[in-house]
Parts: C-alpha cells; structure tokens; sequence
C-alpha cells in the first residue's frame, strides 16, 4: 500500500475558531477548527435546523459522494429531498468530529506549537462533550438560536445525548439512535484489542509514523476488522456468507479463504486508505469515556431535569453492541422526569449497523416522529 507521511489533506469546507476551545482534560485548544457540509435552506427564523452527530468512522459527507473516496454519502438512504430527513423541508448541518481527520482539529491537524509537523499523539485527549461543545461553535456560527433535532447513531447518539444534557434550550427535538449513555466493559474490551493492534505495528513509532514516512497499516486493519464484527449479526453473516469459501476448490486447498474473511479483509484494506489511525486512537477512546450518568452523580435521570426536548430513541433487535437494554435505560431515566420521550425496538436482523441500512420501519418512524414534531414547532 502507498505510505505517506504528508499531513495535507483534501480540501474541507470548514470554519475555524480563534478563541479556541477549552477541553474537559483541562488543556484549551489555541483555535479549532470545524469542518462540514450542509444541506438546504435555513429559514428566515432559522428554525429548521437539523444536525446530524456520525459515528465513529463516520464524517461530514453524509448525504453526497466522498471526495476522498468517492463512495456515497454514508446516510444517503435518510438525508436527502423527499426523504425521512428532507432537505426539502430541514436545514441540515453534519460536521466532522473534534479529533477526527476529515478537516476538523485534530491529531492529523498541524501542531499549534509546530505548524509543520501534525499533532500526533500530543494531541489532547477529548471527550464527547468536548466534541458537542466543538459543534455548538459551529450551530452559533450559523446563527441558529434553536435546533429543530439533533439526530445521529451509535457515537453520534451518544453526542446527541450530550447535546441534550448540556444544552436543552438548543435542542427541540433529540433522537438518540442504537446507541447508549455509557460505554460497556465490552465495548471498552473491544476497543482496546483495536487500540493494541495499531500499536503493535511495527509501522506505528509511538504515534510518530509520518516522521518515518510510514503508515500502521496492517494494525489499523485488524483494528477496523474486530470493530467490524461487532456492527453486524451472527445471522447477518450466516446469511450473507455463511461457510462459503472465496474459491470452491474444496477445504484441501490450502490457499484458499471463507468468504467472511475476504470480506473482512477489504473492509480492514479500504479503511486504512480513509482514516488516520491516531484519530482513531483519540475516538475510541472518547467513547470509552462517555458516561452520562456518572457526570450527574450517578444518577441519569439528573441529566435531563427540566428537560423540554421531544426525544425519540431507537434500538434495533439484533443489535449485541448497544443493545435494547440501554436504549429502555434511557428512556426509564427520561420518564423519570417525565419527559416527552418516546421509544420503538425496530425487529432487524442486521445487527448494529441497520441503522445505516434500509430499514423500512425505522425510516418511518423517523419521518413520523420529525412530522410531529415540525407540526408542535410551526414547521409543518
């Protein structure tokens, strides 16, 4: 595979923030940039603003072709003209992450101390909170007082809790979706298997792998390989794959490879051409971090006292990596303050990643629930 150690990115369309950011680590950011995209109008009021959190690998090109990669937006199945997030009728805003490598700050972005070599692993280590605070930079930059919804899956759920916590009158309406308000003892597990991978490249050099020219490749793959399996089903992959082999020569051949493998293989290959494995590092361990409850006392239901946002969470059925349980946790949690949450378990085979898969049921309700709410706010 080609290695480079250049830090020059495709170009983003971003906004920087000279006053910086001040970080949860207690380290202040001397600027931050944010990098985004946006889809349809903002109204005259500026009320019909939707903005949507991406998961971990995720980015800002969630509803039009990657410019690094040249696949389809990642959401283009929700977000679009007509579709259950209508560009038509929302104003959409989608943003890289803080510590991503799509364009916003981070460990890819030049160092504030030494603009010629990128940040590395000097980069602080940064919260999901850090990340929504980072995306309230932006939201202000707009000039829009009020979200009509704050919607994302997985990590992005898990930033749409935080927006809800830190800044109810922002947010109208808040659908956290397959996600949960901790990150569990497996999921961390997980993680850290990933975590060790990259760091036992021989490419990796402590984090400093651009100053050999080099890449960890081969462990950011195996990284992206564990994460893989767990957004999928035991049924998914049996249905999909099941034990047939690449080439059917028989079991014999010893050269010759389950079609799982070769699948999880390419999804390790084109990861690694896509993602900075620093970045990588920083985002994993963000949502290790993230426990909504513990930064209220213990108690979840504290994070949402008084709350006036319209919540609708998601869980899917098959999903082993956030599963239904969290998902009710947070709704028993909401009721507990006597929230307007409502909640749906969507039956799907698929595993944690249905949510970005076409999921009749889910998209129905999602447009519903968006409906509704725009007739409460006088949107409709």
């Amino acid at each position: 595979m080609d290695q480079s150690p250049s830090i020059t990115e495709t170009p983003h369309q971003s906004v920087t923030f000279a006053a910086g950011l001040r970080l949860d680590c207690g380290r202040t950011l001397a600027s931050v940039t944010m990098a985004y995209r946006s889809y349809g109008t903002l109204n005259a009021a500026g009320s019909n603003a939707i903005l949507i959190c991406h998961a971990l690998t995720g980015d800002q090109y969630v509803a039009e072709p990657n410019p690094e990669t040249g696949k389809p937006g990642w959401w283009e199945i929700m977000v679009g003209p007509g579709k259950p997030v209508d560009t038509d009728l929302y104003f959409v805003i989608c943003a890289n992450v803080l510590g991503g490598c799509m364009g916003s700050t981070g460990p890819r972005s030049p160092h504030e101390d030494n603009p010629d070599q990128p940040w590395g692993t000097d980069f602080p280590q940064v919260t999901i909170q850090d990340m929504v605070r980072a995306q309230k930079l932006l939201v202000d930059h707009f000039g829009i007082a009020k979200l009509f919804a704050v919607i994302g899956g997985s990590m992005g759920g898990m930033q749409v809790l935080a927006w809800a916590a830190l800044y109810p009158e922002m947010v109208f309406a808040a659908v956290p979706v397959a996600t949960a308000s901790y990150h569990s003892a497996q999921n961390i597990a997980f993680h850290e298997i990933g975590r060790q991978a990259i760091a036992a490249d021989p490419y990796f050099y402590a984090g400093h792998y651009w100053r050999e020219g080099m890449r960890p490749e081969r462990g950011l793959a195996v990284a992206r390989m564990t994460a893989h399996i767990t957004y999928v089903s035991e049924e998914a992959l049996t249905r999909k794959f099941g034990r047939k082999l690449q080439n059917a020569e028989g079991l014999s051949a010893l050269g010759d490879q389950f079609a799982v493998e070769s699948y999880l293989q390419y999804q390790g290959s084109s990861f690694v051409q896509r993602f900075d494995a620093n970045a990588y590092l920083t985002i994993t361990r963000a949502m290790d971090l993230f426990d909504l409850a513990a930064d209220h006392g213990g108690v979840l239901s504290r994070a949402f006292k008084g709350t006036r946002t319209r919540f609708l969470l998601v869980s899917f059925s098959s999903d082993w990596l956030f599963p239904t349980a969290q998902s009710r946790a947070i709704a028993r949690a909401l009721n507990h303050v006597a929230a307007n949450v409502s909640f749906v378990e969507v039956q799907s085979d698929k595993g944690h990643d249905a949510f970005l898969l076409d999921e009749p049921d889910f998209h129905q309700t999602l447009r519903g629930f968006l409906a509704g709410c725009a007739e409460h706010a006088g949107l409709a």
